[in-house]
């Protein structure tokens, strides 16, 4: 089975080959490659006898057997394996053009996530109100509360954080030091975001497609563009059958009820029918990584169940089971197996070596938010202390507590609203 062993110029390779000569050359022993006589692996036929592998090793035709073989309870019970020297899984095939999403039509929000935009959104609004308040409270900024207009009216102010967002210079233009001290952090803020904007939006043009909408197999039973399905009677639709798990029960009533139409015969017409067809193939996730270093236009997506190891196969008690387990492990610490792995997995294909894209989390932006709060508490500070300071001055002039001038002064800068429209009234009735 490639890659594992192949018929190359009458000469048997493969990374099992390499595997047995690595192993050879550890445990300083000879050996002779016999190729299974039935071409299985072996499992329990139905007169009760094991075939293939592992029933050569019962019948002691073979000492022990180096190949893909799934070490299971079954095959526990009759024969040793050694440590797994390959790891692998139940993973999805598919069609990388399958896997793409097609642009929403809010495709311009996706560079950042709802949180971020949640508290982008609780940012400007409270900047603003900031504003508004401090403009209210500065007498730098508003000096004659009962005379003078406050140009940092709420809609003035949105009007003044919007401008900032989108970089360009607005009106009314701050004055006192607690207003300005606000409207600089707002900028700062702004600057950093829409570089942080723009950097995740480029990002995500250039990976081509949003996050890869099936990454696990309840992604892949929520959806309806493809089909799926596995090998006829493999250990892979057993699984699902045997698992009590509600989404694998769910994939195998789906794959049980289409038989005749999802299940496929053999390995090779399950990649072809992938690559031909809105189709996903559910099986050995190291068979799929082989199928997508091969096919470029193949991916196996992220979430691999039900692991499992290759060992080699023993007869039980004997001496060899325990020095080939060392030497496997010691092959693995070294980076052999690794070597083995890139070596038979190569791939011709042109990665790019691209990380897979999400939009940019609120944490990534949280010492930006947590400036912005401390710049907003900079200037209310800023404000409060300019209004004592007038309150102080006026408490002098007309014999009165500091306390007391500084409450009817915030009294007055937040009720201007009534006391404008009364006095614009009196104003009116005066001139009639």
């Amino acid at each position: 089975e490639d890659p594992y062993v192949m018929v190359r110029r009458a000469e048997l390779e493969g990374y099992c080959i390499d595997l047995l000569k690595a192993l050879a050359s550890m445990l300083h022993f000879s050996y002779k490659v016999k190729v299974v006589g039935d071409g299985k692996y072996g499992a329990v036929s139905s007169n009760g006898n094991w075939t293939g592998m592992i029933g050569e090793i019962l019948r002691q035709e073979a000492d022990i057997a180096v190949a893909p073989l799934t070490v299971t309870s079954a095959r526990e019970e009759v024969v040793s394996f050694t440590t797994p020297f390959l790891q692998t899984g139940i993973g999805i095939l598919l069609r990388k053009d399958t896997m793409s999403q097609e642009m929403s039509f809010f495709h311009f929000l996706a560079p950042f996530s709802k949180e971020t935009w949640t508290g982008l959104l609780f940012a400007y609004i409270l900047t603003c109100f900031c504003l508004f308040l401090v403009a209210r409270l500065s007498p730098c900024e508003w000096n004659e509360p009962k005379n003078e207009e406050n140009h940092f009216t709420f809609l003035n102010s949105l009007w003044f954080g919007a401008g900032a967002l989108a970089l360009q210079g607005v009106t009314p233009r701050p004055k006192a030091l607690s207003v300005r001290v606000i409207a600089a952090i707002w900028w700062l803020f702004t600057i950093a975001l829409l570089a942080a904007y723009i950097a995740n939006f480029t990002a995500l043009l250039s990976s081509g497609s949003e996050q890869l909408p099936i990454q696990t197999f309840e992604d892949l039973v929520k959806q309806r563009k493809l089909e799926f399905g596995t090998l006829d009677g493999s250990s892979t639709f057993y699984y699902f059958k045997n698992s009590k798990n509600p989404i694998h029960q769910m994939i195998y009533e789906y794959m049980d009820k289409r038989r005749d139409h999802v299940l496929v015969k053999t390995y090779q017409e399950a990649v072809q029918r992938v690559m031909d067809s809105n189709y996903a193939f559910i099986g050995e996730s190291i068979s799929q990584d082989l199928a997508a270093a091969r096919h470029c236009n193949l991916i196996r997506a992220p979430e691999v169940i039900g692991a499992r190891g290759f060992g080699i196969a023993t007869a039980q008690a004997s001496p060899w089971t325990k020095k080939l387990s060392i030497a496997v492990l010691k092959l693995r610490e070294s980076g052999d197996l690794d070597y083995l792995r890139n070596k038979w997995w190569e791939t011709s294909c042109l990665h790019k070596s691209r990380e897979r894209w999400s939009p940019l989390q609120p944490q990534a932006l949280g010492g930006l938010f947590l400036t912005l709060a401390i710049g907003l508490a900079l200037g209310v500070i800023a404000a409060v202390v300019e209004l004592s300071n007038k309150s102080r001055h006026a408490a002098g002039h007309v014999k009165k507590s500091c306390c007391s001038i500084f409450t009817e002064e915030m009294c007055t800068r937040l009720r201007i609203k009534e006391n404008t429209r009364q006095s614009q009234e009196t104003s009116g009735r005066a001139n009639a």
